[in-house]
């Protein structure tokens, strides 16, 4: 129990730089005897701990002290990092260089263990570019002016206070106030075609949570239940595309699907990208819009 105070006492002063006695003592429900007791032996093992009397006094430690790295266990280096393997795959160009520092420092070789790649096939240096752009925006507090391609064939320019850039669903999204729509938005990376950060600092805004999501467009209605089905065969697709809370497995071996979709172009694109091995079952009107659509790639690639 003692070891692990002392630690705690240690990890506390490293990040405030000083604290009372009577302050750490209630921190960590001991007397301010033990606490003084703990300092000593702190001192003893060699940590550069001291005392300041008077006005603004308490106890510190030396400036500049860094956390020997004995101090973690090699399975939480291990842990270190992995975590910085993620990082540097996000994009991260700074994560690389951080990771060969504390491999070095930690003295083992970061196993590779799994490798993460969230960027496009194909992809070009620009999103990069946007990524780190918008990664500094969150960071700084600085609003960034986007075009954005919405759900339609719309583009507008919107200006945003950018909070967070979320990875859901096989794509990066940023979290972000639309001063626009005086609302919180989600916006796809791959639809800003273009961002421009301004020299305007803003308050950090808290970004609602699932219980209070965002709430959609005036103009736009209740997305319809769109039921479809498939042929057995097409499992690997629907589950990549679907929770499988929304799958039914029916008896001759097809699949039914049933979620909450907006119409609109994403869904006739996404609904065609199956070809025949998707029927609409619900809403009816949606089978007129495919098929219609169907029909006119139909007459302009016929030989």
């Amino acid at each position: 129990m003692q070891e692990s105070r002392l630690f705690k006492i240690l990890y506390y002063l490293l990040d405030k730089g000083r604290a009372t006695a009577p302050e750490l003592a209630a921190r960590f429900e001991v007397s301010a005897r033990t606490i003084y007791r703990d300092i000593d032996a702190l001192s003893g093992a060699g940590i550069p701990v001291y005392s300041e009397a008077g006005r603004g006094g308490g106890i510190c430690l030396m400036n500049h002290f860094v956390l020997d790295r004995a101090v973690l266990t090699e399975a939480e280096k291990q842990d270190i990092l992995s975590a910085l393997q993620s990082v540097a795959a996000a994009g991260n160009r700074g994560g690389e260089a951080t990771l060969e520092k504390l491999s070095a420092l930690f003295q083992i070789q970061s196993e590779n263990w799994y490798e993460v790649d969230f960027t496009r096939w194909g992809v070009q240096p620009g999103d990069h570019e946007k990524f780190e752009l918008l990664k500094k925006s969150v960071l700084t507090h600085r609003r960034v002016r986007i075009l954005y391609v919405g759900s339609g064939r719309e583009k507008s320019y919107r200006t945003v206070e950018p909070l967070k850039l979320l990875y859901k669903s096989r794509a990066w999204y940023l979290k972000a106030y639309c001063l626009e729509k005086e609302a919180f938005r989600l916006f796809k990376l791959n639809r800003i075609l273009k961002w421009e950060v301004l020299e305007e600092n803003f308050t950090q805004r808290i970004f609602p949570g699932p219980d209070a999501a965002p709430r959609p467009e005036p103009s736009q209605p209740e997305p319809p239940q769109v039921i479809l089905s498939f042929p057995g065969e097409m499992a690997y697709r629907v589950y990549d595309e679907f929770d499988s809370s929304q799958v039914r497995e029916l008896e001759d071996g097809s699949l039914l699907t049933a979620a909450p979709m907006p119409v609109d172009e994403w869904l006739i694109a996404f609904l065609l990208s199956f070809g025949d091995q998707v029927e609409i079952m619900e809403p009816v009107y949606l089978k007129n819009i495919l098929a219609e659509r169907a029909l006119k790639i139909y007459g302009k690639n016929k030989i």
